[in-house]
């Protein structure tokens, strides 16, 4: 076991870990000790996944556009469930952080007149999308490692798995890592940390997120008995590859893709004829199971049972898809061995991104409850809810989220560390040797139940019962079923005995996490009865603003979560009818 002190500490190394780590370095001139840990090497962090694009009003009056605008279609895209001081605060600093990761060295597309090129994307009036090919996360997270690297106040620490947060009296006091490579565990002990984990979209089994998104921040927190928010609202992108989810970028229909279903029929003009493909990704993708669930589905044997529409990008020509969809052409012929310059592909929703997370303010800081925060603790990108997306995020306003968060809170602990030095204690020793023993008996343990098993089990229950269209009874199918589930892991085995490298126990403390969320996100939907943005109830088809103009705050509880609610700040935009 080894204690170590930071000034700073910041689990997860994707867009908004980065970010901060950066801001956090630069606002101390150099002088505060950061460690930045990631139970992946910091280049493998989900957001490199990330292809369409960042958000922001780069070109004001170009095509009508403003950041007035921008806020507008964020808070009517969020089906009106987004904080409007969050989204203009949003808004306002997007085309910044933009500016800044041009200055980074990101390869923006660039028109003739060397202006960065905007592309269109769901639910935007207008083009307001900046990006780099289809690789933007890429890129993007490329140069903030690069960045970092070249401060020596900084230091990634790869490959170490957070298992617990250490608060005492609402305060922040650091965490418990393991080292992957030895099997150590470790305290970082801070007076300030961030967490920025990504979210939690591989609680489903058909999905657009790697393997590491299990929500390990959401359920640190959640277990430390913090609140989290909104977790009903989950995310399904509408074009996701069959058979494997690989997501297939937004961007593609933004540059004029068409989706057909089996008549070969652009469907989405029966759903939102004002913006077809274009309509934000909760209409897209209830129009897309619609048209499944009608008949008009597509089934190919080389695909599987699975029902499918295509998404036709042939017209857009070879030479366009070379120059602004490359990855996605390369993705293609790999996986299925379709040139979409030659032939549509096979798409279909999947879980895609989590607008719930932990509970926080404006500022990102952690609340611990009806009243403060946790001193020194905030949680920035999409492991937090602040809440910017409401009940339906817009494509490209995730990075535009994370990297401003990632700012905010960077700065901000940057700030609480400067007062003064972390100092390990009585209490930060012996959660250090609890974590140690429980970590053990894991390993140690002769349980019949392999985890593995119980994965396959949580993701069937998901994908068929939390899914684009819920009703009571598959949710209290869910609920209970999960909560079988949990009572399976208590009798988990673990087939490798060994500390290094031992990735079986670092599954299965990620599978304990994603049933933790999961069980969340089912009562929490289960108790919303009405159907607004990404949550769509069969029973109440209508939005409720009477009712449910408000979030969804919930805590752990033994037999069940505790759940209340929140008022929604609304401070431009008032609740509007929500047409496209």
């Amino acid at each position: 076991m080894e204690v170590l002190e930071y000034d700073i500490v910041i689990l997860g190394s994707g867009l908004a870990g980065m970010r901060a780590a950066l801001q956090a370095a630069k606002a101390s001139n150099d002088q505060l000790r950061i460690a930045l840990v990631s139970k992946l090497h910091a280049m493998r962090s989900h957001s490199v996944s990330a292809e369409g694009g960042i958000s922001g009003v780069l070109y004001s009056g170009q095509h009508g556009d403003s950041v007035d605008l921008h806020g507008y279609d964020t808070a009517k895209g969020s089906d009106f469930l987004g904080d409007q001081d969050a989204i203009e605060l949003l808004v306002n600093h997007a085309p910044s952080e933009i500016k800044l990761f041009d200055h980074l060295g990101v390869p923006w597309n660039r028109d003739k007149s060397d202006k960065i090129t905007l592309r269109a994307f769901g639910g935007m009036s207008v083009p307001r999308t900046a990006f780099a090919g289809d690789k933007t996360g890429f890129f993007m997270l490329s140069a903030l490692y690069d960045s970092l690297l070249s401060f020596s106040n900084i230091k990634i620490f790869h490959e170490h798995i957070a298992t617990k947060l250490i608060i005492e009296k609402k305060q922040f006091r650091g965490l418990v890592a393991m080292d992957m490579a030895t099997g150590e565990m470790k305290a970082f002990v801070s007076n300030a940390g961030i967490i920025a984990t990504g979210g939690f979209g591989r609680s489903y089994g058909f999905t657009t997120t790697s393997y590491s998104s299990t929500g390990d921040g959401h359920a640190l927190a959640y277990e430390a008995g913090l609140p989290l928010k909104d977790m009903e609202f989950i995310q399904f992108h509408p074009t996701a590859l069959i058979p494997s989810g690989i997501l297939i970028t937004e961007a593609a229909r933004g540059e004029g893709a068409y989706l057909l279903n089996s008549d070969g029929k652009r469907f989405m003009e029966n759903y939102a004829k004002s913006k077809m493909e274009l309509a934000p990704r909760d209409i897209v993708s209830r129009s897309i199971i619609t048209e499944i669930e009608a008949g008009r589905g597509i089934k190919d044997e080389r695909f599987g049972d699975t029902e499918f529409v295509y998404l036709d990008m042939r017209h857009l020509g070879e030479a366009k898809i070379n120059e602004r969809l490359p990855n996605i052409k390369e993705i293609a012929i790999k996986m299925i061995g379709i040139d979409p310059s030659d032939a549509p592909l096979p798409v279909k929703p999947a879980c895609h991104f989590t607008m719930g997370g932990i509970h926080t303010n404006i500022d990102g800081n952690v609340i611990s409850g009806p009243k403060g925060v946790i001193v020194g603790l905030w949680a920035a990108g999409e492991c937090g809810c602040v809440s910017v997306h409401g009940a339906n995020r817009l494509g490209s306003n995730s990075l535009s989220e994370c990297v401003i968060w990632g700012k905010i809170t960077g700065n901000a602990a940057a700030r609480l560390a400067s007062k003064g030095r972390p100092v390990s204690d009585e209490v930060i020793k012996n959660t250090l040797a609890a974590e140690e023993k429980r970590i053990i008996s894991m390993i140690e343990s002769d349980g019949k139940e392999n985890p593995y098993d119980i994965r396959r089990d949580l993701w069937r229950t998901m994908d068929a019962k939390v899914g684009v269209y819920r009703d009571a009874k598959a949710l209290t199918e869910a609920v209970h079923e999960i909560g079988a589930l949990q009572k399976r892991f208590a009798h988990i085995g673990l087939g490798d005995k060994g500390r290094v490298y031992n990735t079986n126990l670092k599954d299965t403390l990620e599978i304990w996490n994603m049933l933790l969320l999961s069980r969340a996100v089912a009562e929490c939907a289960l108790n919303r009865r009405e159907s607004r943005g990404a949550h769509s109830r069969k029973e109440y088809p209508k939005r409720d603003d009477k009712n449910w103009l408000k979030h969804t705050i919930v805590t752990l509880g033994d037999d069940k979560n505790k759940i209340t609610y929140g008022k929604v700040k609304i401070t431009k935009w008032q609740p509007e009818e929500r047409k496209y």
